[in-house]
Parts: structure tokens; sequence; C-alpha cells
């Protein structure tokens, strides 16, 4: 009898499949759910105009895609420490999106816990992660940028006398925790001011994680790849109700969850910086808040006509298809570029 385990690339490619396969299968009757409960998004009044009509729509789509996942890397990924950190994450940071959903459909608002809560939560969650894969997995407190050095931010570490998997004692890497912290939680918000249009994190993020998947595969992290897969294919399936115009969003439930995904598989693969330009779109939209909230401050004034960069377009006439489409082709592009770095530094040792 063929062991499939023995083919790791249709291992990865299964997982793709099943993911789609499983987020199709079970979104109709939890949309038909959420419709019946009046369980639906509320738009801000500030936005776009032409964005009104998506008041009402569910949301929550997030609960689906982590639950699909969930099962598709349970039948196909091996249960050791590695899949389960990263799924333990993910699914950390989507119960605590899950929690700012329900705030907002509770109180009727498109804001639901405050920034605050929400970035404390993140960042324990980070934390916990992180030691967890420095002391368990045994991932190195280093960051490296291609071509050019690899820094050691383990030069200022605290030690428990308390006894690892990964080796030796427990270990508190100050400086690298707080870069990974910064990069998990800096992720995880910038997939959710991604998700602002039909589309546009379901897409954008697809490609992504795909790119992630073949470098975890390249570096021999096959139920990393697999999780990645995972993700990637249940994206693939969200997309077929979200694209435009959307039966579903995924809420805070999928959107930060992605990005502590996207982050964790940058920590386990040691791509940490790399995952800055694969993921080069979200950062983009990040830095388009940031930039804007300190240019009105300082002018009172605005730079963009509204923010996170694709309401800009979007006020500049764009349509909201138009954006979309531009903006998977921008994310590909800078993924592609990413994966190339990646490849050409893995070929030169």
């Amino acid at each position: 009898m063929v062991s499939f385990v023995e083919y790791p690339t249709f291992m990865v490619f299964l997982a793709i499949f099943l993911g789609v396969i499983v987020t199709i299968a079970l979104m109709p009757a939890f949309i038909k759910f959420l419709r019946k409960h009046l369980i639906g998004q509320f738009v801000r009044a500030d936005g776009p105009e032409s964005h009104l009509v998506k008041q009402g729509t569910p949301t929550m789509g997030g609960v689906i895609m982590l639950i699909a996942a969930t099962i598709v890397v349970a039948i196909l990924a091996e249960p050791v420490p590695e899949t389960w950190l990263i799924m333990g994450a993910v699914l950390a940071t989507g119960a605590l999106g899950l929690f700012d959903d329900a705030s907002k459909v509770a109180h009727e608002r498109s804001l639901g816990l405050s920034p605050k809560a929400k970035l404390i939560g993140q960042f324990l969650i980070a934390s916990a992660f992180v030691l967890a894969a420095v002391n368990w997995l045994g991932v190195p407190p280093t960051v490296e940028i291609p071509f050019v050095y690899t820094f050691d931010l383990g030069i200022f570490t605290t030690t428990l006398p308390i006894e690892v998997p990964a080796g030796g004692d427990f270990s508190i890497p100050w400086l690298y925790l707080i870069f990974a912290d910064i990069l998990l939680a800096g992720m995880s918000n910038a997939t959710n001011l991604t998700d602002g249009l039909d589309g546009l994190l379901s897409g954008t993020f697809m490609v992504v994680i795909v790119v992630m998947a073949a470098i975890a595969f390249r570096a021999g992290l096959l139920d990393s790849a697999i999780v990645a897969a995972a993700f990637a294919g249940c994206c693939i399936g969200f997309l077929w109700y979200n694209s435009y115009p959307a039966d579903i969003f995924m809420g805070d439930t999928g959107s930060l969850a992605l990005g502590t995904a996207l982050g964790c598989l940058a920590i386990v693969s040691k791509t940490e910086v790399l995952s800055i330009i694969i993921g080069g779109l979200f950062v983009v939209e990040t830095l388009s808040v940031m930039i804007q909230v300190f240019y009105f401050k300082r002018t009172r004034k605005r730079l963009f006509l509204m923010a996170p960069l694709h309401h800009h377009f979007e006020k500049k006439g764009w349509s909201e298809v138009k954006v979309v489409i531009r903006f998977w082709i921008i994310s590909a592009a800078l993924a592609a570029v990413g994966f190339c770095l990646y490849f050409a530094q893995s070929l030169m040792g």
C-alpha cells in the first residue's frame, strides 16, 4: 500500500486542496446561521459611501477558516511541537479576534475591543510563542538580513534552572523576544488593517502564505509547510464567498489570526526580515495609517484621502474590484521578490 507521507510535495498540495474543500463545504451553513441571528458587519460612518451597502453582511467567517485549517492540519501534519505551537498561537489570536468581533456585534458598532486591550492580548500570545519556539523547538535568537549580516539578539539572556526540550536551561533572550513580539503583533495588525475590501486580504494573503509554504518546504520544515498550505487553501475557499460582492467577511477572527500565522512561520523558518518583504503589501498598508496619523497631528491635514491605503485609491475613484486586483498583483510581486532572495541565499549556503 502506498504511503502518501513518503511524498511530501503531494502532502503540501493535498493540504491546499483539502483547505479549499472543507472551507467551501462548511461556509454556507455558517452564513445561514449568521443571517438567521442577524450577526453582521457594522460599517464605519466616515468610510467610502459605496461601503454603506455592506452594512449587515455576515461577519466572523474566520471561524470557519480556522476550523477548516485545524481539521486539515490534524489530518496531514505530524503531531509535533512545531505544528501545534504555530496552530496554538494562531487559534489563540483567532479567539482574541472572535471576542473583538462579538463585542462589535453586541454593541452595534464598527469598533470592538480597545486598541490597548487588543495589543496586550497580542503581545502575551506572541511572547508565549516566541519563548516556546526558542526553548522547545530550539529556534536560535538571531535575525538575518539576507546577503548582509546575521544579528545575534541573544546577547542579553536570562536563564532559569528549568530543563527544556531544546536542551539546557530555560532562556529568555530579551532582545529577540522584543523583536519577535513586535513582528508577530505587527503582522497580525497589518493583515487586520488590510482586510477592508471584498477579497483583498484573502487574495493577497493566499499568495503570501503559498510562498511561506514553499520556503518552509525547502527548509525541510514539512509540517510547517503543511500548516501554511492549509491556510492557503482556506483563503482560496473563503475567497469563493468573499469576492465582490461579499457574502461574508472574515472579521478580526480571521484577519488577526492570519497575520499571526505569517509571523509564526517566519520565526520558525528564520525568515523574519524576508517576511517583511514577502508580506510587503501588509506593511505598506500599516505604514500608510502610521504616516497619516503622524502627518495629521503635525499639520492638521491629511496626506492620503483616507487610510489605510486601499481606501485612498477608492476615494480617488478606483472601483473596489480594481483596487483589489491591483493589490493582488503588488502582493504577488513582493512575495516573488522575497522568495527569490531566499532561494538565492540558500544556493549560496
